[in-house]
């Protein structure tokens, strides 16, 4: 069985430790821990990790968080697989800080990186692990705060959080969706 686990971001130092950014973080660390490095590939930084039987193909677009779209069609042609196999990582600031919600499909919720996904895919029925970011910004200002570091109380409480993706994502491609989200969407 074959996995695409996209998490979402920015290439670039500028970006690296911004809240748009915790899509690649949770890879690099799920990396990290696993002795896997990524590759310089089609369209992202690709890395295959194995769990239980599994493959899961990591992949960090190149293509920017806005047009997101393309790199994970690609990888999932080039790999043949199926959408219910995708989980897409992203940040929503509609969540507060910390909060882990995965869900099994769904619109955008105006997300840029996932509007583009379901528009080159022409479909949201993939799942979605979002991250919570908050909402800590005024109005107009919603680009900068996403495209900022985390604050120091954040970064505290980051590496916990990390922990708890790199769980979702071994449950998703082990119990699947549906269980996960009983699972993880109970949890504080």
């Amino acid at each position: 069985m074959k996995y695409l686990i996209a998490g979402l971001g920015n290439i670039g130092p500028e970006y690296k430790n911004t809240r748009h950014n915790i899509g690649f973080q949770i890879l690099d660390a799920l990396a990290g821990a696993s002795n896997i490095n990524f590759s310089d590939k089609r369209y992202g930084f690709v890395s295959e990790y194995k769990f239980k039987a599994r493959t899961f193909i990591l992949l960090k677009p190149t293509t920017y968080m806005n047009l997101s779209g393309k790199a994970i069609n690609y990888w999932l042609q080039k790999e043949k697989i199926p959408i219910n196999n995708l989980l897409v990582i992203v940040d929503d600031i509609a969540l507060p800080f910390g909060m882990l919600r995965v869900r099994a499909k769904g619109g955008s919720g105006g997300h840029n990186g996932l509007e583009n996904i379901n528009q080159v895919l022409g479909r949201n029925d993939y799942a979605r692990l979002r991250f919570g970011v908050g909402d800590d910004f005024y109005k107009g200002t919603q680009v900068d705060y996403v495209l900022s570091d985390w604050s120091r109380s954040e970064e505290k409480e980051i590496p916990e959080k990390i922990d708890s993706c790199i769980e979702i994502i071994k449950s998703f491609g082990t119990i699947g969706t549906e269980r996960t989200m009983n699972f993880f969407n109970k949890r504080k």
